[in-house]
């Protein structure tokens, strides 16, 4: 093997790397409005999560293609040519960089945490926890630092959490083929990850209080996972039911899938024909 050839293959740098910094800088902005006042309101929220997607696209897309999302990876297998052997491996990887990422803000925030369960007589891993275990996996509704309501399904119910989580999802995949469509003569050429970060800016401003606007199963399984482990035990997995899985993996996948057949039939036929 020639010494100067990568350890490492680019795929896996590309979506460790690139799902780790998604996590990063998105959980890391819920984490810091809720236990430090630092963002006010969700626009403050959204606008971080938008530009760390865009910061963390920039530099993996010609590494892996930047998919940092298995509901991303899983329609461009469906509609792309994405090889399906490749699949479990992006999956894999997106999963192992949201993990680490989690670490890395439990560790910074450490304090903030104690501090914050401390003033609001939170223990974590009773119920109620999730108001701080949010700031890992997604609940609905949001819980914005709070317990979640009793009455939480009078705002969202376990039926409209899907929807939120199918539309939200189809709507960014639709914008994600749009984009790159070389045949899309107003694409916006080398601007395409920072349209699709502002996608996700508009997406969670608009869902977000609903079901703290997820779109990718990696970022929320992952770090759900690390908050179970950390301290919180069962609450991540209970407080919203089976909606961990079926509004936060499934909705997300459905809605990829949806958003890139939408285009496949509607837009991409217009933008081959436009381009003859």
């Amino acid at each position: 093997m020639n010494a100067d050839q990568p350890k490492v293959p680019a795929w896996v740098v590309g979506e460790f790397c690139g799902t780790f910094l998604l996590v990063f800088f998105g959980c890391g902005s819920v984490a810091a409005a809720a236990l430090l006042g630092a963002q006010v309101g969700v626009f403050q929220v959204a606008i971080v999560w938008g530009l760390g997607i865009a910061v963390a696209i920039h530099l993996t897309g010609s590494l892996s293609g930047a998919h940092l999302n298995p509901a991303v990876t899983t329609a461009m297998a469906v509609w792309h040519g994405f090889p399906w052997k490749k699949v479990p491996g992006y999956m894999a990887v997106q999963m192992l960089g949201a993990m680490a990422a989690s670490a890395v803000l439990y560790i910074i925030f450490s304090g903030s945490f104690t501090a914050y369960e401390a003033a609001h007589g939170i223990v974590r891993g009773a119920p109620g926890s999730e108001a701080t275990a949010m700031i890992f996996g997604e609940y609905f509704p949001n819980p914005g630092g709070k317990p979640l309501p009793v009455a939480g399904a009078s705002i969202i119910s376990w039926s409209g959490a899907c929807a939120v989580e199918v539309v939200g999802t189809a709507v960014l995949l639709l914008v994600i083929f749009c984009v790159t469509d070389e045949r899309n003569r107003d694409r916006p050429a080398g601007y395409a990850p920072v349209i699709i970060g502002l996608t996700i800016t508009l997406l969670i401003s608009l869902l977000g209080p609903l079901t703290m606007a997820c779109f990718n199963p990696a970022r929320d399984l992952g770090p759900r996972l690390f908050s179970s482990l950390a301290g919180w035990g069962s609450v991540p997995f209970t407080a919203n039911g089976d909606g961990w899985w079926t509004v936060y993996i499934l909705a997300p996948i459905v809605g990829a899938v949806l958003g890139g057949g939408i285009y496949q039939m509607f837009f991409r036929p217009h933008y081959a024909s436009a381009a003859d």
